[in-house]
């Protein structure tokens, strides 16, 4: 069987310009809506929503707010990619076996991290903006 003449696994392989970019926006949209039904990700987008208004009053230049801004949205950028992790695992089997509580563990520690980074960005920058 000649591969060119097969239909593709995916549609979205085949789309090209806008109408590429146009699916992968509703793709990325419905992947924030999985991830609020999450309470970890909710927590932190509630947190965030109130974090990231505050970075610009913290900051004090440019540079200051991007690492406050990007730190939250680091941390927010792990935890899906962590629930993403969690759920391809329980997707496999809901068996324990070794490697997928090592995946998971994995997740979990990039997710404390960001979260460690997080608050050492923001802890420097409110003690500089104190002093």
């Amino acid at each position: 069987m000649n591969p060119r003449t097969t239909a593709p696994v995916n549609p979205q392989k085949e789309r090209k310009g806008l109408s590429r970019v146009w699916h992968a926006a509703g793709y990325s949209l419905s992947g924030l809506r999985a991830g609020w039904g999450e309470p970890a990700f909710r927590q932190e987008a509630l947190l965030a929503m109130v974090l990231l208004p505050l970075a610009f009053w913290i900051g004090q230049n440019w540079i200051e707010i991007a690492l406050l801004s990007g730190t939250i949205l680091l941390v927010m950028v792990v935890e899906l990619l962590n629930t993403a992790i969690e759920a391809a695992i329980d997707r496999i089997g809901p068996e324990w076996h070794d490697l997928s509580k090592r995946a998971k563990d994995m997740g979990s520690a990039a997710v404390l991290l960001a979260l460690l980074l997080t608050a050492g960005v923001w802890c420097a920058a409110v003690y500089h903006r104190i002093l």
